[in-house]
């Protein structure tokens, strides 16, 4: 075959470290167009990005030239540096060091927006601890929680 195509939609989540929830409202609205466009210059296309004071999701489409680590290390790395000139409050910010990345089937694609888009009233329900609980039980993800958060 002369050309190559892919379409691979993965919805990415990572956490700021330790959970701290630092990211207040005047700071998310920059960050997450920040993050979007830290994945589009990767070649990716960024569909959502969404998150409260303690963690972000991303549904993005990953370029064929791409790996899922590759553009998590960049999405972490520049905004981190990005975020730390925002404000004094965020001259120590830091993300997690691990992330997670669940597959998404095209036809799932509204839902995961809309998820995304409801981060707010959701965790007035639900720990980002609860809901990646949750992410890994459903896609049947072995994990050892000693070793989950930082």
């Amino acid at each position: 075959m002369p050309q190559s195509f892919a379409l691979i939609i993965v919805h990415l989540v990572f956490s700021t470290k330790d959970r701290a929830p630092i990211l207040n409202t005047s700071i998310r609205t920059a960050l997450h167009a920040y993050l979007a466009t830290v994945a589009r210059n990767a070649g990716c296309e960024c569909f959502r990005v969404g998150g409260v004071a303690d963690h972000v999701h991303l549904a993005i489409s990953l370029s064929r030239t791409t790996t899922t680590a590759k553009l998590i290390e960049e999405l972490k790395t520049s905004s981190s540096k990005w975020l730390k000139t925002q404000a004094p409050a965020l001259t120590n910010f830091a993300w997690q060091r691990g992330y997670a990345a669940f597959s998404v089937g095209p036809s799932d694609l509204d839902t995961l927006r809309q998820y995304i888009d409801t981060q707010e009233k959701h965790h007035h329900k639900q720990t980002f601890e609860d809901e990646l609980r949750a992410f890994l039980a459903k896609y049947g993800i072995e994990h050892d929680e000693r070793y989950m958060w930082d």
